[in-house]
């Protein structure tokens, strides 16, 4: 029923990847994505975005079957919250890793059925008639400023502030954590992103491209990064698709690097 594909590029800017990326199956069948995106320099940055995705997986990987609604939506911030618990204790055992941090954007979905969690700029978008719809919101400076009426809809992509997250994964021994409910209807789609991709490509042009049924999901994912690069790649970029079909289909499971 869900299909499943990942795609990350170092861009033409960063010396080192700091995303990291996962989507597949676990278990007992969930189908689990996630893409974090590192902070804190080089090492630090890498560092902080891989322990929050493999504590992510591994707490989620031992699911019970057939979690519904609330019961899901738990494990979903558990699993984000013990990925805080431990990029925040290596950030605090080791000088190198002062201040390293990560955002995270994660979809947890029993079937058609799940949950969205968040902390950060990472973005989750539902794909609907090749219109992208955003479903976080950013924990930024700027998106504050904006909420608050401060600056316009305009200054928004152009404020030189505009990086600075209010809210990150492992900065601080407690977090929370933006949770959602999401539903897929067949020939819809999940896309979860970093800024790398979100901040270069607009929403027209992910909903448009995402949403081209005609070509495999492997090289919608690849266009999307092409854009990003041709934009500038001025930020390492991740992407990952969670395509709806209207039938029975194992997730392709991906390895990260």
């Amino acid at each position: 029923m869900i299909r499943t594909v990942h795609a990350s590029d170092i861009g033409r800017v960063r010396s080192v990847n700091e995303d990291s990326v996962w989507i597949g199956a676990t278990r007992h069948g969930y189908t689990l994505g996630i893409i974090a995106d590192g902070m804190g320099g080089h090492q630090a940055g890498e560092t902080a975005s891989i322990l929050a995705l493999e504590t992510m997986r591994n707490t989620l990987d031992g699911l019970q079957p057939e979690l519904q609604d609330e019961a899901l939506r738990d494990a979903l911030s558990a699993a984000i919250l013990e990925a805080n618990s431990t990029v925040f204790k290596e950030a605090s055992s080791d000088e190198k890793y002062h201040n390293m941090g990560t955002t995270v954007v994660a979809a947890l979905m029993n079937g058609s059925i799940g949950y969205i969690g968040h902390i950060g700029d990472s973005r989750a978008y539902l794909i609907k008639d090749s219109a992208a719809v955003q479903l976080t919101e950013d924990h930024t400076l700027v998106n504050e400023l904006f909420k608050n009426g401060q600056i316009s809809v305009e200054e928004l992509d152009n404020h030189p502030r505009r990086n600075v997250l209010t809210r990150a994964l492992g900065t601080d021994a407690e977090v929370v954590a933006d949770l959602a409910p999401v539903t897929l209807l067949p020939g819809e789609l999940l896309l979860l992103c970093s800024d790398g991709l979100s901040n270069f490509v607009t929403n027209e042009h992910l909903g448009k491209v995402a949403g081209i049924h005609e070509i495999p999901l492997e090289e919608r994912a690849d266009r999307l990064l092409q854009l990003a690069l041709l934009a500038g790649g001025g930020d390492n970029i991740s992407v990952a698709l969670l395509e709806h079909h209207g039938e029975a289909a194992v997730p392709e499971t991906k390895e990260w690097d």
